[in-house]
């Protein structure tokens, strides 16, 4: 069951990248203070934010002080946006096999996949940047 939940690297550096931008949602911050920040690779943080400008979500700003802020109304973003404009529709897992056994009627689990992906959907999809940049506090 170690896989049931599995949230890539850019995701999870997506998602926490929009919670920083919607902090402070009209600042406008670097990739290298977004990196510092959140201890990660700029390198890998700079293809995250070409995929979350893409999907515009973050807006480019270019010159001497540019860097990146919320495209949007953080207001509006949900993390299953942020989530999905990097790994595609969230799609639910009906078998923890790659090559189901049985024809998921009589599944040794029951309706507990379907139960734990609805209740991960749900939250995903009911949780606003705003809410979660109001309520954390980074450290520098």
């Amino acid at each position: 069951m170690a896989n049931m939940l599995k949230v890539s690297e850019a995701a999870s550096l997506a998602m926490h990248t929009m919670v920083l931008l919607a902090k402070d949602p009209e600042r406008v911050v670097s990739t290298h203070e977004i990196a510092e920040t959140l201890k990660v690779s700029e390198a890998h943080l700079s293809k995250v934010l070409q995929r979350l400008t893409r999907a515009g979500l973050v807006e480019s700003v270019r010159g001497p002080r540019g860097g990146f802020r919320c495209g949007e109304s953080a207001n509006g973003i949900t993390l299953l946006d942020v989530y999905e404009s990097i790994e595609g529709r969230l799609a639910a897992k009906t078998c923890l096999l790659g090559e189901p056994i049985c024809d998921g009627a009589s599944c040794i689990l029951g309706d507990l996949l379907a139960t734990v992906h609805k209740d991960i959907a749900d939250y995903l999809a009911g949780t606003k940047l705003s809410t979660l940049a109001n309520n954390i506090t980074v450290r520098p």
